[in-house]
């Protein structure tokens, strides 16, 4: 029987107790800027820990540096206001990157063909680690085309812990051929037409 997380997000938005908490924060201080949050990590020991929040447009999944700034400021103003760390830390918003974490479900439709690496949270066959292709989804279940199996794997998504595409070619042609055609937009949107 899949397992149902009643207290918040999935581990793999939000991993911790203290995560989902800031998470609750920084959501809808990002969808008012219109973006999605990734994933929420607050890191380190004791002394000066790293608050690490990726975030995406949804139409997109892509960002740029001037929403990550945007949703920076908007955070910090949130968070003076709240006092939600105690002590220093770092405050970094970045993209998820082109080997990003896959957090949610939809995700494994959005990337299907690539190749990823799953961890549960539980034995499933003798094992909890699970690297193949991206098969999309089948009802609450991550399909998985696993290395040296003919079957392709159903995973309960609820019971992963980790999952994270695989920096492959494949990968890194989408990547460069996304920042190719934005970067062909962002001039279209830049040039000036004049009349001769």
């Amino acid at each position: 029987m899949a397992r149902r997380f009643l207290f918040g997000p999935s581990p793999l938005k939000a991993k911790t107790v203290e995560d989902r908490q800031l998470l609750e924060l920084i959501e809808p201080v990002a969808e008012s800027l219109g973006l999605d949050i990734v994933r929420v990590r607050l890191m380190g020991g004791t002394l000066r820990r790293r608050l690490q929040i990726m975030a995406e447009r949804p139409s997109d999944h892509d960002i740029a540096v001037e929403e990550c700034a945007r949703l920076s400021r908007a955070v910090s103003e949130v968070f003076d206001a709240a006092d939600p760390i105690a002590g220093e830390y770092l405050l970094e918003v970045s993209s998820p990157g082109v080997d990003r974490p896959l957090t949610r479900l939809s995700d494994f439709d959005l990337f299907e063909g690539y190749e990823a690496r799953l961890e549960s949270d539980r034995m499933i066959e003798g094992r909890k680690r699970f690297k193949g292709m991206i098969a999309g989804t089948d009802g609450d279940n991550v399909a998985m085309d696993l290395e040296g199996e003919a079957d392709t794997a159903l995973i309960p998504f609820d019971w992963l812990v980790d999952a994270k595409l695989v920096l492959t070619d494949e990968l890194m042609k989408a990547g460069a051929e996304k920042r190719a055609a934005r970067n062909t937009e962002e001039s279209n949107d830049n040039s000036v037409e004049t009349e001769d």
